[in-house]
């Protein structure tokens, strides 16, 4: 592909290495279409600690990191501590999961369970309008 003198000024007032190295601009990445790759279920879970000293939640974050099925996991302020979402290719893996998680004992009190039966909306592009003019 050669590039015309609009394309280069495209990109130059683009600066995508500017925004890159200011850390604005925090990766890319393919979106796939999941289900066409395989059957699996969603889930989101909510997690209560037992304990809330610094050293239970770095434990909790730092099990949660080494566990590829969790797609996303949140701290969260209100009635629960933690908002996982998780992808399994069944229910049973689902709880095999939570199991090896309530065995590894990273300090899981109460976990709430949601499985997702349809996607309405997800990944949506962060509406930057909002923040203009500040």
């Amino acid at each position: 592909m050669k590039l015309d003198s609009i394309d280069l000024r495209i990109l130059e007032a683009l600066r995508l290495r500017k925004l890159e190295q200011a850390g604005i601009i925090a990766g890319y990445h393919a979106r796939l279409a999941p289900r066409r790759v395989a059957a699996f279920a969603t889930v989101l879970v909510e997690v209560t600690l037992a304990s809330h000293r610094q050293a239970d939640f770095d434990r909790f974050e730092r099990a949660v990191a080494g566990i590829e099925d969790i797609l996303a996991c949140w701290a969260v302020g209100g009635g629960v501590d933690y908002i996982l979402k998780l992808v399994a290719r069944d229910i049973d893996a689902y709880q095999r999961l939570i199991d090896r998680m309530l065995a590894a004992e990273i300090g899981i009190d109460r976990y709430f369970t949601y499985i997702v039966t349809r996607t309405v909306k997800e990944d949506a592009p962060l509406p930057l309008a909002l923040f203009a003019g500040g």
